[in-house]
């Protein structure tokens, strides 16, 4: 998936993107940014690794957490209403998973969760990637991002 592909979607809708990664660690954030004009559609992105980073950058609350895990679409698309809050986006894409290695038989390797906030309205989706080894998972969720990201911007767009 072409960040440029993205950005160009993005600033034909007039769009500004935030991110919200945990498994990643900025991954899609630095994927937007590697291309030279990012900054008309990208203000911020938040690393939220930890669960009270989620909590108190993003406003995830901690009974959701509690309740569903940190890798849950219930998690994910709190993290995207934050991150498009408090990033003043119009659209805003979250990623929590389980890169590896490891996992358990609730919530095995290669589970992603994503969440997209697109002005007001937000969704969800669970992509098991497998164990396909952790560089593998996070290059797979950078690209299942940005996808996301695209088809919400331009929904003609090929993914």
């Amino acid at each position: 998936m072409s960040a440029a592909a993205v950005i160009d979607a993005l600033r034909a809708r007039g769009w500004m993107l935030a991110t919200a990664e945990s498994c990643t660690g900025g991954m899609v954030g630095a994927a937007i940014t590697d291309v030279a004009g990012s900054s008309d559609v990208f203000d911020r992105g938040f690393i939220t690794y930890s669960n009270a980073a989620k909590v108190e950058m993003l406003g995830v609350p901690p009974e959701l957490i509690d309740a569903h895990g940190a890798v849950s679409e219930e998690v994910a698309a709190s993290m995207a209403v934050g991150a498009a809050a408090m990033g003043h986006a119009n659209v805003a894409v979250s990623v929590t998973g389980i890169a590896g290695p490891g996992g358990s038989e609730h919530k095995p390797e290669g589970r992603v969760c994503f969440g997209l906030s697109v002005a007001g309205n937000t969704m969800t989706e669970t992509v098991e990637f497998g164990a396909i080894g952790r560089a593998e998972v996070r290059r797979a969720t950078v690209a299942h991002a940005l996808a996301l990201v695209l088809q919400a911007a331009n929904p003609n767009a090929p993914v």
